[in-house]
């Protein structure tokens, strides 16, 4: 692969690359790791690269890489930027016939989303966006008992992606690069806390249950004085089988770490997950409550072919970031050798991109709008 930003001082670009190694399936060749062609030579030579092969901007990387022989030049593009730099690489990549890794969102804003998810249909290429909460084993555990009936009809869902990072005005302080860029309407998008984590929460929450949000009511804030994009949210949902659920995210949540959880209820059953502790899955009916553990007892085919260590090892983070990797490496693999893979390895798309962007906006016109209800 090659990698549009990532320098060493960035925090998701090192968990791309690790996650992307840990199957050894794939192999960091080349990159254009920031905006500052110094910055990029820098980090280059601390990953091992040939000097060749670290450029100073994305558009000389995909088009000089494009040059190389097949065996020699990258087979897909890995972007790690800041939101706004995800179209213009990503779109330049697909055009060139290149494979796209993005970390979400896909885009800026829904009409860039657009553009891109017709170009991936239109070339026949692969384009995975990280969601990575859809790579841990119980979330696969919890999509696939839903599916096979185990908790009956879903009714209710419950999301909730609750952080304390933003409770005061960190962007204004100069000191962090991360509070800067994700407040920042340019830079971020319409959505602040919204975009950044509450499609985390939205994407979870078709992906566990398989249905999709037909209808929401929504209510943003900007709780910190200054602060440019909404930090909290609470939206109600309306699922397509008439399900109802209620989603919230918060970065003010004062104390909160990294608290994403869901909890399905059904006709016959109830499923609770939480990020914070990822091997446990809660299946709880009126008869009692059982924990199906990562690794133990009969799960489905789903959950194990994506747990990587024997049970009471801890898993997490960067192994569910490297499922998802995985599966694309997978199906980049298959294409070449004009074979196919198990839909049972599966990775997130530019669909369900395109789906997150149309979100934040149903999001905003429904905060702004008077009427109850906005039509998703």
């Amino acid at each position: 692969m090659g990698m549009v930003g990532g320098t060493l001082d960035a925090f998701i670009g090192g968990v791309h690359r690790r996650a992307a190694i840990m199957d050894g399936e794939i192999e960091l060749v080349c990159g254009a790791f920031s905006s500052n062609p110094e910055k990029s030579k820098e980090t280059g030579k601390a990953l091992y690269l040939p000097e060749n092969r670290v450029y100073a901007d994305y558009e000389e990387m995909i088009l000089k890489e494009k040059e190389l022989s097949e065996g020699d030049r990258m087979d897909f593009v890995c972007i790690v930027t800041p939101n706004f730099v995800h179209y213009g690489p990503t779109k330049l990549a697909l055009q060139n016939g290149f494979h796209v890794v993005c970390d979400k969102p896909i885009t800026l804003n829904t009409e860039e989303a657009e553009e891109i998810a017709a170009l991936v249909e239109s070339t026949g290429l692969l384009f995975c966006l990280t969601h990575t909460y859809t790579g841990y084993p119980m979330v696969k555990e919890a999509r696939a008992m839903i599916a096979n009936g185990a908790i009956g009809k879903v009714r209710k869902v419950i999301v909730e992606y609750p952080q304390g990072w933003l409770s005061s005005f960190v962007e204004g302080q100069g000191t962090n690069k991360q509070a800067e860029w994700r407040t920042d309407p340019a830079r971020s998008g319409a959505s602040g806390g919204l975009g950044d984590i509450g499609t985390h929460a939205e994407n979870l929450a078709e992906y566990v249950t398989g249905l999709h949000i037909t209808q929401l009511c929504a209510d943003l804030t900007i709780f910190v004085e200054g602060r440019l994009l909404d930090d909290d949210a609470h939206v109600l949902l309306r699922f397509n089988n008439g399900a109802k659920g209620i989603l919230q995210n918060s970065q003010i949540a004062n104390g909160e770490e990294n608290d994403l959880n869901i909890r399905v209820y059904g006709e016959t059953g109830g499923l609770e997950w939480n990020q914070m502790e990822p091997n446990t899955l809660i299946h709880k009916t009126n008869q009692g409550t059982r924990l199906v553990r990562t690794g133990v007892g009969n799960l489905s085919q789903a959950a194990q072919v994506h747990t990587r260590v024997p049970a009471g090892h801890p898993e997490g983070y960067f192994e569910a970031f490297a499922n998802l990797y995985r599966n694309f490496a997978l199906h980049v693999r298959a294409r070449m050798e004009g074979t196919t893979v198990d839909p049972v390895y599966d990775f997130p798309t530019e669909k369900d991109g395109l789906r997150g962007m149309k979100f934040i906006d149903a999001v905003i016109a429904s905060n702004k709008s008077d009427l109850k209800w906005t039509d998703f």
